[in-house]
């Protein structure tokens, strides 16, 4: 019966596109579903009375990526309904608590987006993206049943009204974040069995956390979130040797810009649970500002100038600046001269950070403590082509094992998740470090040794910071606030003031272009994209051009959103930089412009 219902959905596929027969489709339709045995009676009417009333917008088709759904608000009421439902699925499928958060990040405060959080607290499993798709555009009530039930079916999930299942519900301070968190809640109680828990206000990186936590069977509210990383914080300020405490007075202290969004409120309470370090905010959605209207870490990456609010006031103070939900973090130092630029510290330098403190308590562990190789914990570092060239050199230059995956969050996850210690971070800010569940054991087996002994060496206060590390970073998700304590405390431990940082090394200039193109599928790259193999001969056009430059360094590829071509280039000159952009631009445009056909 459930291949017949592939057969039939397939067939009524089929006449959609080709035929444009909508009664035959209904009629197609209607059959598979009355035939289907993956859901009762009482499911199906259910879906169907309850999707009546979320009309998807007419002439728009969304796309499940690494942000989820993201648009104007107005537009996605339909989505967030069918995501709901989508999250009830997939935590049948995994008999797991799933989470739902509602947030457009970056975004300008109109827009708003939904995406999920699987299990380990990590983004939605890429297998199930296509059905997310398919679910968010069906047109019809009908229609949009039929794609659950070959779904359910094809993934023997049993919704008999039995199983239970369970999504958490978060939102950020958006106006429209209380009409579309509805719209969810009413798509996850439309599976019969399913609650929706409403987690309140959050930044994205915490609703993960409490996923990953409830998981696990830890406590997972947020004041547990708050209590996590302040004792974290405070066991590895306790554990910096005395002759390392340089900081005192103005060093004491960082300036947050808070991009008028979620963070800076949820930042306030963090660091009124921390004695040793003052967080001044400013930018909090409590302002009165406009959420990422010329603030923010994806603004002060990108353009180079300090937030609103930042002046020369603040000239030798650090400085950080996250991003509208709180997962992108990126440090700036405001210069004496009055410019407008800044010293940007981004996420390549945050990456180099934490590898060069990571990297010397390894070192203490296998010194210190006659560490076997069967112990010796494998540290990796994964960037994407985007990573500035001067960080990787650097990072290669301290030893350590340096990986490149194509641009997206969820390929660094997945490469950093391969190692004992994993660290991964865009330029952009959003990144993390990832402990393997056997060196956690193995760490949390070391650190009890030291109760038993009256003095514990630097190879076991090594093992002490790597787990208290462990539990202050989080480990689903890049998190601007777990990540700032953990930039605070390191700079703390090594005495380093935040131009000390920033001179680790110095980036190379580059320029980022796009071109227009009739085709952008038409591009085929390999090697974590940074060598095309289609067009043929566009590669060695580009090797030939890079070739000229001193430190040159070119790759381009396809947007996953738009009809274009992305060129970054590298060199030792500004000057240079450019011209080896708009050389090679010029080339994506003769081979696949809108002119080369």
């Amino acid at each position: 019966m459930k291949q017949r219902c592939c057969q039939r959905w397939s067939a009524a596929k089929e006449t959609v596109v080709h035929d444009g027969e909508e009664d035959k489709v209904e009629e197609e339709n209607t059959r598979a579903i009355c035939n289907s045995s993956a859901m009762n009676d009482e499911q199906q009417s259910l879906l169907l009375s309850s999707s009546s009333r979320f009309s998807p917008p007419q002439g728009v088709k969304l796309s499940y990526g690494t942000a989820g759904f993201r648009a104007d608000a107005s537009l996605l009421p339909s989505a967030l309904y069918r995501v709901g439902i989508l999250a009830a699925l997939r935590s049948l499928k995994t008999g797991s608590i799933i989470g739902l958060m509602i947030t457009a990040s970056h975004n300008k405060v109109s827009d708003n987006g939904v995406k999920i959080a699987d299990p380990n607290g990590g983004m939605l499993s890429q297998h199930w993206e296509p059905f997310a798709d398919a679910l968010a555009n069906a047109l019809s009530p009908k229609h949009f049943l039929l794609l659950i039930n070959e779904f359910v079916a094809k993934e023997g999930i049993l919704m008999d009204g039995v199983s239970q299942a369970e999504v958490l519900l978060g939102r950020d301070t958006r106006p429209s974040g209380d009409a579309l968190l509805e719209a969810a809640r009413q798509g996850v109680t439309s599976v019969v069995g399913a609650v929706a828990t409403d987690m309140g206000v959050l930044t994205t990186p915490q609703l993960h956390w409490m996923v990953r936590a409830r998981n696990k069977g830890m406590q997972a509210s947020e004041q547990d979130y708050f209590e996590q990383l302040s004792s974290s914080f405070r066991c590895l300020e306790d554990l910096i040797p005395a002759e390392k405490r340089k900081f005192d007075g103005l060093n004491n202290k960082v300036i947050v810009d808070g991009s008028n969004g979620v963070g800076g409120v949820k930042l306030k309470v963090l660091g009124s649970l921390l004695s040793a370090l003052v967080i001044e905010v400013r930018n909090s959605s409590e302002d009165g500002g406009v959420l990422n209207d010329g603030v923010g870490a994806d603004y002060v990456q990108k353009e180079k100038v300090a937030p609103h609010g930042f002046g020369s006031k603040d000239v030798g103070i650090r400085c950080a600046s996250l991003d509208g939900d709180a997962d992108r973090l990126v440090y700036f130092i405001v210069p004496p001269e009055s410019s407008g630029r800044i010293d940007l510290v981004d996420g390549d330098k945050i990456l180099s950070l934490f590898a060069v403190f990571i990297r010397e308590q390894l070192s203490f562990l296998n010194e210190n403590e006659g560490v076997t190789n069967s112990h010796q914990a494998r540290l990796g570092v994964v960037q994407t082509a985007y990573a500035n060239g001067a960080s990787t050199n650097y990072l290669k230059q301290l030893g350590l094992e340096v990986n490149f995956t194509p641009t997206g969050v969820k390929y660094l996850h997945e490469k950093a998740a391969e190692f004992d210690i994993g660290i991964y971070f865009e330029a952009n800010g959003h990144g993390t470090v990832l402990f393997s569940e056997s060196f956690v054991g193995w760490l949390e087996a070391k650190t009890k040794e030291i109760s038993s002994g009256s003095n514990g060496s630097e190879g076991k206060k090594a093992a002490l910071r790597l787990l208290a590390v462990s539990k202050l970073i989080n480990q689903a998700v890049g998190d601007a606030l777990s990540g700032l304590l953990l930039v605070e405390v390191i700079l703390q431990y090594m005495g380093w003031s935040v131009h000390r940082w920033n001179e680790l090394y110095h980036d190379l200039p580059s320029r980022q272009l796009k071109v227009k193109v009739a085709d952008r599928n038409a591009v085929i790259t390999a090697n974590a994209e940074t060598v095309v193999v289609s067009p043929p001969g566009l590669q060695e056009a580009i090797n030939a051009e890079t070739g000229k430059y001193h430190k040159g360094r070119c790759f381009v590829r396809p947007s996953g959103t738009e009809d274009v071509v992305r060129v970054y280039a590298e060199a030792s000159t500004q000057e240079a930089a450019d011209t080896l952009a708009n050389s090679v631009a010029k080339l994506v445009d003769q081979f696949l412009g809108l002119g080369s056909s």
